[in-house]
């Protein structure tokens, strides 16, 4: 899964992006619902609104706020991710899958190590920084929808590389610089760009 990931302010990159996003039209169109806050740098949690990368009405890379998690019906919780594997299938994924995909860029995500007892039951250990190796931004894969006016994304998950097997048996879709425009096109096949994905990473454990 990838439930949270983490902003750096001090990559100027990152820093262009979000200030795109905090300065948008559609970031007042969230403060008219009520109390709204992007989510510019540090730790990036569910239901945070934060900076995410989707073509515009013409095609074009545009950067938007958007809500971290599909919202349900009310009492359940929302969806943060969809699988590669299943999304093309689902009657939540299907349609963003097809066409409205988008990129959400950050230094690096969180993952907790998950183990099994002897009785076989899950249990969650250290917390780890992962990121593309050689890379100072991570471009997670996912995908958007509308909800009553507003965007809101999923990111995308698939198996794990080798070497975070042992941690998690699921990892988000890395995606490269050079693969980012094609994502976003939706007159390209998702499935064709699956095999260019990232899997050499970096992780380390952390704190929190």
């Amino acid at each position: 899964m990838c439930t949270r990931f983490f902003i750096d302010v001090s990559n100027e990159e990152l820093q262009e992006i979000t200030g795109r996003a905090e300065h948008s039209v559609l970031m007042e169109r969230f403060r008219m619902r009520g109390p709204a806050r992007l989510i510019s740098s540090g730790e990036v949690f569910p239901t945070n609104i934060t900076a995410v990368i989707a073509p515009n009405p013409k095609g074009n890379a545009q950067v938007y706020p958007m809500h971290f998690g599909f919202r349900m019906q009310e009492g359940r919780p929302p969806i943060l991710n969809a699988r590669v594997e299943t999304a093309a299938e689902k009657p939540a994924f299907r349609d963003a899958w097809n066409a409205h995909r988008c990129v959400v860029p950050c230094s690096y995500y969180f993952e907790w190590e998950h183990l099994k007892d002897s009785a076989g039951k899950v249990i969650t250990k250290d917390k780890y920084l992962i990121q593309p190796a050689g890379e100072e931004i991570t471009w997670l894969g996912g995908l958007y929808r509308i909800r009553d006016g507003l965007p809101e994304f999923v990111i995308l998950t698939r198996e794990p590389a080798d070497a975070l097997r042992r941690i998690h048996d699921r990892m988000p879709l890395l995606l490269s610089r050079e693969a980012l425009a094609d994502w976003l096109r939706p007159d390209r096949k998702p499935e064709d760009l699956l095999p260019s994905a990232l899997t050499e990473v970096y992780f380390e454990k952390t704190a929190g």
